[in-house]
């Protein structure tokens, strides 16, 4: 079981809450250990349950994060909030908050302060967690689906789907990316049994060793994986990183998938790449960087080696990487892509649709 960062914070701030219930901050704690690689038996143990009891919590959050977890009370008062917030809640559940926002998923509490403040109606995060529940949303778990402002967004896909599906004969298609703000995290004192209830906050304790920044580029043909590690994320450090991506390839038409950072099309860049004709820039629309392959591996090495390891340095952080990128390209696979471009622009223009619906048929 793997939690995100959010969840991980979520759930501790559900423990540490003198306004949550001991029993529905135990089933947080549940969850949390089980995150940590604890055997179900110890965990029944430390929290007083049976192991059927622990099975559940960690389903019921699996399935509807938070909201999983809470204590379900017949009868009272049902909250009220009107119809038009109601479908303002389920259409922003569906898209990527607003960039001002800064964050990059809804979280129900995130979700219930942010309808809170610019609705002016009060909506606490339970109604949120029971709305989602009622309409079968989890965005804590599959993401969110975001709309596109990028007046060129059509154009873009079909460029890039095309070099996904029907490159160049003889072309290479790299996608390039920065994964950026890496944390070397070990962490300190873990929880024993005798803390269960007391010092929560031991589990927290962190010795921060620094960052570094991961660049990569993505073979589209074979899967492999060029990677170097920078402190910092410049248009210098991406024109190095360029040159060692499309060293291996000289002589080849190369075409690389990027994003619209302004690190990419700094005049440095331009220069280099008026010098090597063989090389042509593809940016994906704006706000669209899950159309960069590069992204799925990514999220691999993040949740495979990154996320749950411990790391004394930088070095060591550094050291890491390194080995899996060595392991992965060992037996490296391409991944397959299969949606077309109509298809990705029929599902934009139905998700679209669908969000113009609800919103007008709740709001009457």
């Amino acid at each position: 079981m793997v939690l995100t960062g959010e969840q991980v914070a979520e759930l501790r701030a559900l423990v540490n809450s003198r306004d949550v219930p001991a029993v529905v901050a135990t089933r947080a704690r549940i969850v949390l250990w089980t995150a940590e690689g604890r055997m179900r038996k110890d965990i029944g143990v430390l929290a007083g349950v049976s192991l059927p009891t622990v099975d559940r919590w960690v389903d019921r959050h699996a399935r509807f994060g938070l909201a999983g977890l809470e204590e379900h009370k017949r009868g009272g008062r049902r909250e009220q909030v009107p119809a038009a917030v109601r479908a303002r809640i389920l259409a922003l559940t569906r898209t990527t908050p607003p960039v001002e926002t800064g964050l990059s998923h809804w979280s129900s509490r995130e979700m219930a302060r942010y309808v809170s403040r610019t609705e002016e109606v009060s909506v606490s995060w339970h109604y949120v967690a029971k709305l989602w529940r009622d309409n079968d949303l989890q965005p804590h778990q599959q993401g969110t689906f975001k709309l596109s402002r990028d007046p060129r967004f059509a154009e873009k896909v079909a460029d890039i789907v095309g070099l996904y599906l029907d490159p160049p004969r003889g072309a290479v298609v790299l996608s390039i990316d920065e994964k950026t703000q890496i944390q070397a995290l070990d962490r300190t004192q873990p929880l024993l049994p005798m803390d269960f209830g007391v010092t929560e906050q031991r589990t927290h304790d962190y010795l921060r060793h620094g960052i570094t920044n991961l660049f990569a580029a993505l073979d589209v043909s074979s899967g492999q994986v060029t990677a170097a590690c920078y402190p910092d994320r410049t248009g210098e450090r991406f024109l190095a990183f360029l040159r060692q991506a499309v060293k291996p390839h000289k002589g080849k038409e190369i075409h690389v998938v990027l994003d619209n950072l302004s690190t990419h099309t700094t005049p440095e860049i331009k220069t280099w790449l008026a010098a090597n004709p063989n090389v042509t820039f593809h940016f994906t629309p704006v706000g669209s960087s899950w159309l960069n392959q590069i992204e799925i591996w990514f999220g691999i090495i993040t949740r495979q080696s990154i996320r749950r390891g411990t790391f004394t340095s930088v070095t060591a952080l550094i050291a890491r990487i390194r080995d899996y990128v060595t392991h992965w390209n060992t037996d490296a696979e391409p991944f397959t892509w299969t949606a077309t471009a109509d298809e990705i622009l029929a599902k934009v223009r139905c998700v679209q649709t669908s969000i113009k619906q609800l919103v007008d048929n709740n709001a009457r």
